[in-house]
């Protein structure tokens, strides 16, 4: 990284001070990566017991603003500022010596794929440890104790076991929290958090934000970055909305999300799925066309459906219909069987007890060459496709795969497919790697739509998309339903998703279905103790 001080820089309008004790401040932010700048002229501070954040689409520069202020945007990128200070020092002279002192001790970084950021190799409590050994937190008899002492302020369950495991052996919220537990342990000044909640569960997501409020309640600085406008709204005290690179508009939290004055996050706000946006197209534009599910045209169904993993029973007696045209909605936290299942449905794996029957008809027990040909009728769509597509393959050859059609008529079934998703033709040539996390999923879709399925399988199919690609995704499956009377299996942590998409829901926890009816009534009057703690526990817009 190449840090100069800006001299000609045309910065914006600098945002009122939160205090004049800033613990980071910088005026002008600008940063290119070979020669191309993808940070314009950005000014923001932080103050102590302060929380700002900083939301926007994938693309307009969030992270690498986040990044830049830990010295972290890499080799071949380029830093400039009119001014830019870092607890009272002048960051623009910082060397790396300089920026590895100030990690970790001033300021703790949480990133949102903790399995990427966690070392594979080595136990959490290790991972923890070094931390706390770089920067001579405590004395070496006190850091095994140390360790435990943060997991269990991160909302860590048992930490002494917790402590011994490896990152593949902890939930996705379990991971979160050791990364925060890590982010913590020197006890930092500031917490740059980006995305630490995103793909979670509405329950952990409440418990890492009343970590994070602890936290700032105690002082420490907090700098936000996230695509969840309602995340946002339960602890922020500033934003700043950024598109391309500039900040569009900035201000008090209640301001920004109750008047907003920029087109762009008027955009952002019309586009959060909720109970009041059901019915509407979140992009805006003419009301979807809804088509009435067929009652008597039942197209999936699960019976008394268990599935065991050696002695952990994953699920557990669960039934369930799907109709003609019907969207039915899955909830429940990491490991309440969600996704098993899913797979179940799909006939990708056996129940131990119970059956799946499709349109009336054996599905699960069927050995697997007679159930080969009825496959295409019943489609899975995944939260990350890019882990089921061959990264050698093109997006044309991905979306031809299922298809059974001579080659001419196979490419013009591919483009069709292509314009259907809204994806140009020129897409047909390119790599999975060369698209973005919206288009891959428009890919994903596509590929599913091929063979004309009666059943879409959709396993958090819009969790790490940002809020308006996700509103696509959303008005995408909406249009193909009403069309095509495709129905709808469809599995998400996210409430306010799955009332805007869903006809009923099956509220599931520890593999049983606890709770279960039409989606309003569900959500809204809520019967079990466990439905009521998930409704109460989803952030909600000021």
């Amino acid at each position: 990284m190449t840090a100069v001080r800006g001299e000609d820089t045309a910065p914006a309008a600098p945002p009122e001070p939160a205090s004049s004790a800033a613990l980071v401040a910088v005026e002008g932010l600008r940063v290119s990566f070979g020669g191309a700048e993808v940070v314009h002229g950005i000014s923001l501070s932080v103050a102590a017991g302060e929380c700002v954040a900083i939301v926007g689409e994938s693309g307009s520069g969030k992270s690498v603003t986040a990044r830049t202020l830990l010295g972290l945007t890499g080799p071949g990128s380029a830093v400039s500022a009119s001014s830019f200070t870092v607890a009272g020092q002048d960051a623009l002279a910082f060397g790396e010596r300089e920026w590895r002192r100030l990690r970790g001790r001033f300021a703790g970084l949480v990133l949102q794929d903790a399995l990427v950021s966690l070392d594979p190799l080595r136990t959490v409590g290790a991972e923890i440890a070094e931390v706390l050994a770089t920067h001579d937190v405590v004395p070496r008899a006190r850091r095994a104790e140390r360790v435990l002492d943060l997991l269990a302020a991160a909302g860590v369950p048992e930490p002494a076991l917790r402590a011994g495991q490896r990152p593949h052996q902890l939930s996705g919220g379990l991971r979160q929290r050791v990364l925060i537990a890590s982010a913590i342990a020197a006890d930092p000044r500031l917490i740059i958090a980006d995305e630490p909640t995103t793909a979670l569960d509405v329950t952990v997501q409440a418990q890492i934000l009343r970590l994070l409020a602890e936290r700032k309640a105690a002082g420490t600085a907090l700098l936000l970055i996230s695509h969840d406008l309602a995340v946002v709204s339960s602890i922020a005290d500033r934003i700043l909305v950024m598109k391309d690179g500039l900040v569009v508009e900035e201000g008090r939290t209640r301001d920004v999300l109750g008047a907003p004055a920029h087109e762009y996050t008027r955009a952002l706000l019309a586009a959060v799925p909720s109970a009041a946006s059901r019915g509407t197209r979140l992009t805006g534009g003419p009301p979807i066309a809804v088509r009435e599910p067929d009652p008597y045209a039942q197209v999936l169904a699960g019976t008394d459906l268990t599935r065991s993993y050696g002695r952990r029973v994953v699920v557990d007696h669960v039934s369930f219909t799907l109709h003609e045209g019907e969207t039915l909605g899955v909830v429940g936290e990491s490991g309440s069987g969600k996704t098993t299942l899913a797979r179940l449905a799909l006939a990708l794996l056996e129940p131990d007890g119970g059956r799946v029957s499709l349109h009336g008809r054996p599905w699960s027990d069927l050995p697997e060459s007679r159930r080969r040909p009825l496959r295409p009728r019943i489609q899975l769509v995944s939260q990350n496709p890019l882990d089921s597509f061959d990264p050698r393959h093109t997006v044309g050859r991905l979306v031809a795969e299922p298809l059974r059609l001579p080659p001419g008529e196979r490419r013009a079934r591919v483009l069709d497919l292509l314009a259907r998703v809204g994806l140009p033709p020129e897409a047909a040539g390119r790599r999975p790697r060369e698209l973005s996390g919206g288009q891959r999923q428009r890919v994903a879709i596509a590929r599913a739509l091929g063979p004309r399925p009666d059943v879409l399988v959709c396993d958090e199919p819009v969790s790490a998309l940002d809020v308006s690609i996700q509103a696509q995704v959303l008005d995408l499956l909406a249009d193909i339903q009403a069309e095509d009377g495709t129905a709808m299996l469809f599995i998400s942590h996210d409430l306010g998703v799955v009332h805007h998409v869903s006809d009923r829901v099956l509220v599931m926890k520890d593999g049983q279905v606890v709770e279960e009816g039409e989606v309003g009534e569900v959500f809204t009057r809520p019967r079990h103790d466990y439905t009521r703690a998930l409704v109460a526990s989803v952030p909600r817009l000021l």
